[in-house]
């Protein structure tokens, strides 16, 4: 199968910001959204990755541009958003991706590891809305694109924290569609994906489990398709939850 982007041809270009960018499903989303004619804009921590990924989405004709990003900071999140508002004249997507999981039980009692999934998860999607939200509406119009999980659905042993995280993610993004009628928010839950996630864990019982559940995984370009299917719907229609897993069971 195909991980190649295929562009859905959308009626115009919109300016979509993308935090998490520099890999994994921030970096397919960027790609894709690129392919499908948008401006991406893109923020991660890792700005020599977020390089070298506007550059290969400059050679195939897309338009990009990046700057680091620490979503825990909400004045960074801020800039990042006013900068580009600034450099394109709005922002019509803001796609809150960047996330942690370092999973592990709950009796290892790593509360470094859980206070850092609880900034970058949850503090993170929040500063990502409060940075976004003044200037959608002074536009009348925008669109949230928050990435929750199938953690947000089901809860598994050693990710108590982190499905407790992406519960939020998914109850935030519901409130806030119900909040504001003149722009669209979409959550999306993805199972099991080809990311460096797991990359976080270092708890060897976490690692474990997670080696046996990645056994079956969605290439994150799946994850990128279903992101662009609902930025490509017109202004009047919002994909309210896009759940989007392998088919293979374990």
């Amino acid at each position: 199968m195909s991980t190649e982007p295929t562009s859905t041809r959308p009626t115009s270009s919109k300016t979509v910001l993308i935090t998490g960018a520099s890999s994994g499903i921030g970096a397919a989303t960027a790609r894709q959204l690129a392919a499908d004619g948008h401006t991406v804009v893109l923020g991660a921590r890792r700005e020599e990755r977020l390089a070298a990924l506007a550059r290969e989405i400059r050679a195939d004709g897309g338009t990009v541009s990046h700057r680091p990003l620490d979503v825990t900071d909400a004045s960074d999140v801020e800039s990042f958003v006013l900068d580009a508002r600034e450099r394109y004249g709005r922002v019509d997507v803001m796609v809150n991706n960047a996330g942690v999981m370092p999973l592990s039980k709950l009796e290892a009692l790593r509360l470094d590891e859980w206070n850092r999934m609880i900034d970058v998860n949850v503090r993170g999607l929040l500063h990502g809305i409060a940075a976004a939200l003044p200037v959608m509406r002074a536009q009348r119009c925008g669109h949230f694109v928050n990435l929750a999980s199938i953690g947000a659905h089901v809860v598994s042993p050693t990710a108590s924290v982190y499905c407790a995280t992406k519960y939020a993610a998914w109850a935030i993004s519901e409130g806030l569609r119900q909040e504001v009628g003149d722009i669209r928010v979409t959550t999306i839950s993805p199972g099991v994906t080809e990311s460096e996630l797991a990359d976080s864990i270092t708890d060897p019982v976490g690692k474990e489990e997670m080696r046996v559940y990645r056994r079956i995984a969605l290439p994150a370009s799946a994850v990128a398709r279903a992101i662009s299917y609902a930025v490509a719907q017109p202004d009047d229609v919002d994909v309210n939850e896009i759940v989007v897993r392998p088919v293979a069971t374990m």
